[in-house]
């Protein structure tokens, strides 16, 4: 039977360089860090502990994501203008085919899931 896949809460230190956002909208330019625990390379599910710095992109979301947001604030806008701001403590789903902006106010942390 297979074993579950555990990843302790990741210091900085344990994160890897993952890089800018691919879409930003202005300076500063957000930039990324993350550890998988399952998937990635094109392979789902995929987990993983994710940071963002501050700084606003696009966003799409190509496949449904969970999310539980550990640290920081970001504010997510929809095309058709609703607003959504997400803190510490936080979960959120969000559906294949979400689009937006995120603009991280405060670095943002979280634990995730995309099936």
């Amino acid at each position: 039977m297979p074993e579950p896949a555990v990843l302790r809460a990741a210091a900085p230190g344990d994160l890897l360089d993952w890089g800018p956002v691919a879409e930003p909208l202005g300076a500063p330019v957000s930039h990324t860090r993350g550890r998988l625990l399952a998937g990635g390379g094109g392979r789902f599910p995929e987990a993983g502990h994710w940071t963002c710095t501050p700084g606003t992109w696009r966003c799409v979301v190509t496949r449904d994501e969970f999310c539980h947001f550990l640290a920081g604030r970001a504010v997510y806008t929809h095309d058709d203008g609703a607003v959504r701001t997400l803190v510490a403590g936080d979960a959120a789903f969000f559906p294949a085919g979400w689009s937006g902006r995120c603009e991280v106010i405060e670095t943002i942390t979280k634990v995730y899931m995309i099936a």
